[in-house]
């Protein structure tokens, strides 16, 4: 080029390719630091620096849903890992969603820094985006392939199907939620396969189904969560007495609590599961329910979250009810409130119960997707199945939400105007037509009085103002008991029958009041401007100045 060799930006395909390689690595490392910090300080390792890793590239596809086989077993049979630890799973995505979003900021930025192109606008174009997004999602999982391959040489190897379908899928979902914020979050209409064709009051009615069932799945997780927190204090000394049971070192300690840590989200799930009814398995024949009372099975291994575990079926524990019974509510309530709020349409019964229905069924959607992703399998046995049942849950959900979030909602949303009893309706007897509305409301703006109003006295807003009455003033005659009480009360006053004429007053309109009145006006305007005059002082009000 005649001025010289121009930095170019890279396309959108290439620095997604970058953004979603890097994101990828940079997880592998955060993995591979946290094992061989453990590593270090553990006094008894099993293996060297090389298995270290494997181990952590494992874990990173552990997070991402990958099915691990353990071979070194006691029995010899390999044994599955799929229980996959849901706060693992919060550094990946929050990794692939900023690289998402900085793709597109380059790709937006690439052809500015070219210089504009003929034909090109102030809009996001949807090739430099979708270019993006894919770039992200192939770079990404071309590391995850090699990482899943160089894992497959140690202890804990993956499988290969799951590591082909769960890391192209978890990076293209989060990549997509990355993308769309960074373009704006456009509202546009949906594509026809998402409900594009439908109408703008069913999209509304969709939006808040949605919103009402992620509050009502939040509380649910968080009601779980609370169950747990309380069961640890309530089960403290098992709890403490199984962490000091599996090691005696300090770095051993710390290694199970961070264990607890990552497993805590998938708890909280399994407690939710129990408060629902349908409970969790620890076992082929362990079934952990609040009407179970079946005690905890004396074999379980020793954890400390393993020892809060409730069991007995006690009257206590039916009080976890109250958390699917605080998730309806919420439900209800969103829905209620939506309904509510809608003043230029008002919400119907039963269209204020389907919503709140239709919001039900997507909690209980929400809810089996995050009860499949928290259980799995641990073995082949009696380990085969860890964990609540997605189906059982699911059906529990909407069973709860919809017993006690119809009542609520409808109960928020109210009873409208139109359908309260002895309203009248637009075919009932004294209804007021629409046009006959109209014209009363143009009469009374314009002041119009109708033909038995004339005389009267009407207000701006079209009320009537009553009629007075000009009623003759009372003159109390001499004698009278009306005047004696007056002269009784004042001595001053003196009874009088009228007032006398003055003939020789002069009226107001001759020059001599004139004169005088002007010559009053004089005097006060002297007054005002005198510098004598005391004046408030403006900047401290509380204050005069001469």
């Amino acid at each position: 080029m005649p001025g010289g060799r121009l930095r170019r930006r890279p396309s959108g395909l290439g620095a997604g390719l970058l953004g979603g390689a890097f994101a990828a690595g940079l997880g592998l490392g955060a993995f591979a630091v946290l094992v061989m910090a453990l590593w270090i300080s553990s006094p008894y390792p099993d293996s060297g620096p090389g298995g270290a890793l494997h181990v952590a590239a494992a874990l990173w596809l552990l997070a991402h849903g990958v099915e691990l086989v353990r071979t070194e077993t006691l029995s010899g049979v390999p044994a599955p890992v799929g229980v996959t630890p849901l706060l693992l799973l919060a550094l990946p995505m929050g990794l692939v969603r900023r690289a998402a979003r900085d793709a597109v900021d380059d790709a937006e930025a690439a052809p500015r820094a070219g210089g504009p192109t003929r034909g090109a606008g102030p809009t996001r174009g949807a090739g430099p985006i979708g270019a993006a997004w894919a770039g992200v999602v192939l770079g990404y999982a071309a590391v995850g392939a090699a990482g899943a391959a160089y894992a497959s040489s140690g202890a804990l190897r993956p499988a290969w199907v799951w590591a082909l379908v769960c890391v192209p899928l978890l990076a293209g979902a989060v990549a997509g939620a990355g993308v769309w914020s960074a373009s704006g979050r456009p509202g546009g209409p949906p594509p026809a396969w998402l409900g594009g064709g439908l109408g703008p009051g069913t999209r509304a009615r969709l939006m808040t189904a949605g919103r009402a069932a992620g509050a009502g799945a939040a509380v649910l997780v968080g009601g779980g969560g609370i169950l747990v927190v309380v069961s640890l204090a309530w089960h403290g000394g098992a709890a403490r007495d199984a962490l000091l049971q599996l090691t005696d070192v300090w770095s051993g300690r710390c290694a199970v609590l961070l264990l607890c840590l990552a497993l805590l989200p998938n708890v909280a799930v399994w407690a939710a599961a129990y408060a629902l009814g349908p409970g969790f398995s620890l076992g082929a024949a362990q079934v952990t329910a609040p009407l179970s009372t079946t005690p905890p099975d004396p074999l379980l291994p020793p954890f400390p979250l393993l020892a809060a575990v409730p069991g007995g079926g006690a009257p206590v524990e039916w009080a976890a009810g109250a958390v699917p019974l605080a998730a309806g509510a919420t439900l209800g309530w969103c829905a209620g409130a939506a309904a509510r709020a809608d003043r230029g349409a008002p919400w119907s019964r039963g269209r204020t119960c389907a919503t709140t229905v239709l919001a039900s069924v997507l909690c209980g959607l929400l809810l089996a997707a995050l009860t499949a992703l928290s259980s799995g399998r641990l073995g082949n046995a009696a380990l085969a199945h860890v964990g609540p049942v997605w189906w059982q849950v699911g059906g529990a959900v909407v069973a709860w939400t919809v017993a006690v979030g119809v009542p609520v909602a409808l109960g928020v949303r109210g009873t409208p105007d139109s359908e309260k009893k002895g309203a009248p309706g637009p075919d009932k007897k004294g209804a007021r037509s629409p046009e006959k509305k109209g014209r009363r409301h143009v009469d009374r703006a314009h002041g119009a009085r109708r033909p038995h109003e004339e005389g009267r006295r009407v207000s701006r807003s079209g009320r009537r103002v009553p009629r007075r009455r000009n009623r003759p003033t009372r003159v109390a005659k001499p004698g009278s008991p009306s005047s004696r009480k007056t002269a009784r009360s004042d001595p001053g006053v003196e009874p009088y029958d009228f007032v006398p004429f003055d003939p020789t007053g002069s009226p107001w309109h001759d020059d001599t009041s004139r004169e005088t009145r002007w010559a009053a006006l004089r005097r006060a305007t002297s007054a005002e401007d005198s510098p004598d005059r005391i004046r408030p002082d403006r900047t401290r009000p509380d204050r005069i100045r001469p």
